[in-house]
């Protein structure tokens, strides 16, 4: 026994050397300590619809934990001067607090939770694998596999906070961050002022597709001077035709658009705006009324100070509105959501951030009678957050 992994070992070291002497190996990871000051008592905390909208902060009042939401190893290699890939694992524990395990679905016996094993520890999973051809023609490459779309890639970049929340696409799951398909980004003018990015995938992630309908996305980076910048985004999700009242079969195509800018001057200051319409075709029924489309509207304005250069105060506004229908069943379901915390910067690889999540929600509606139900306290969290480079 001893011999065999002793030979593991050394096999494993073999791999690991030869890895290292082609390519790149980076990761990093951030998780916070969390306590939820408020919590509203009748509220369905454990509801993906309803949940507190940071993940880090599951549970009632008083629930307070360590948690780790984020774990990155990512290993890059250039294959040639045409060819380069990437390989990304993920780890965190997003997990249904309260729910030691995953339940098996008992028609497929597939796991329901992606981050979790039946024991109910942390799992691992493919974040990105693919492959860039560079320069497939002049300003452009192509990328094949699972990948990160164009939807917030930039977004997320310019907010710099990803350790503290998502950009409010990502948090609102209006388009997935990555999914298995084919892209073409690049210049269209030469020094970087506009860039494009177009992509076809399978709306899946890095789930094995099961359907022949697929998401078509589009986006044009603008970047007039150096400290400013815009993103013009659309995409068109496709999607099985479903039946109306009288059964004839009409579009259940989803449609989304945003618009993004930010100006920001390195260690002084940063600040930004994205807003986002979400338009799924024939996926609401008004009280009364017969199918029509659900539209979703979110906003995000966002800024950040720097007091010294290793020290910045940080703000963060979003409000959201999952379905703007005047209709009385559509009434009662938006929410703001604020962040504001300080982000001291220990080492270059370490930040650390004293934070509080603060969520309100329109009031309930009676869809029977139009009355105000009962109104919804407001959520509260408080946090510290570690993140650090560790490779």
């Amino acid at each position: 026994m001893k011999k065999h992994l002793f030979l593991l070992a050394v096999g494993l070291f073999l791999v690991s050397a030869t890895a290292f002497s082609q390519g790149k190996f980076s990761g990093y990871m951030f998780g916070d300590y969390y306590y939820n000051v408020a919590r509203d008592s009748s509220f369905n905390h454990t509801a993906p619809g309803a949940a507190a909208s940071s993940s880090s902060a599951p549970g009632s009042t008083s629930m307070q934990a360590f948690q780790i939401r984020r774990i990155y190893l990512t290993y890059d290699n250039d294959i040639s001067d045409i060819f380069t890939s990437r390989f990304r694992l993920e780890a965190d524990q997003g997990a249904t607090p309260g729910v030691t395990a995953p339940v098996a679905n008992t028609t497929s016996g597939a796991i329901t939770s992606a981050d979790e094993l039946p024991s109910g520890k942390t799992s691992v999973f493919v974040k990105d694998a693919y492959l860039m051809w560079k320069n497939v023609f002049a300003g452009s490459n192509l990328i094949f596999g699972v990948q990160p779309t164009p939807a917030y890639d930039v977004s997320e970049t310019a907010w710099s906070y990803r350790f503290l929340e998502k950009t409010i696409m990502d948090l609102r799951s209006i388009v997935p961050s990555r999914d298995l398909g084919m892209s073409l980004k690049g210049n269209l003018v030469g020094n970087g002022m506009v860039n494009y990015w177009l992509m076809i995938g399978n709306d899946d992630g890095n789930i094995p597709e099961n359907n022949k309908y697929k998401r078509y996305y589009a986006h044009i980076q603008l970047k007039p001077m150096t400290n400013f910048l815009a993103t013009v985004y659309v995409d068109y999700k496709d999607a099985a035709d479903v039946k109306n009242a009288s059964g004839s079969l009409v579009s259940a195509s989803t449609m989304t658009e945003a618009v993004f800018v930010n100006y920001a001057v390195p260690f002084m200051y940063n600040f930004g705006v994205e807003l986002f319409m979400n338009s799924a075709s024939n996926a609401f029924t008004p009280k009364g009324g017969t199918l029509g489309s659900k539209d979703a509207l979110g906003f995000t304005v966002y800024g950040a100070y720097n007091l010294i250069p290793e020290l910045a105060i940080v703000a963060r506004y979003d409000n959201y509105d999952p379905n703007t229908n005047s209709a009385v069943n559509a009434k009662g379901d938006s929410r703001n959501y604020i962040i504001a915390g300080l982000s001291w910067k220990a080492d270059k690889n370490v930040s650390i951030s004293p934070n509080i999540l603060y969520e309100t929600y329109e009031t309930p509606v009676n869809v029977v009678t139009g009355a105000n139900g009962a109104a919804i306290n407001a959520s509260v969290t408080a946090r510290l957050t570690f993140y650090y480079v560790f490779l």
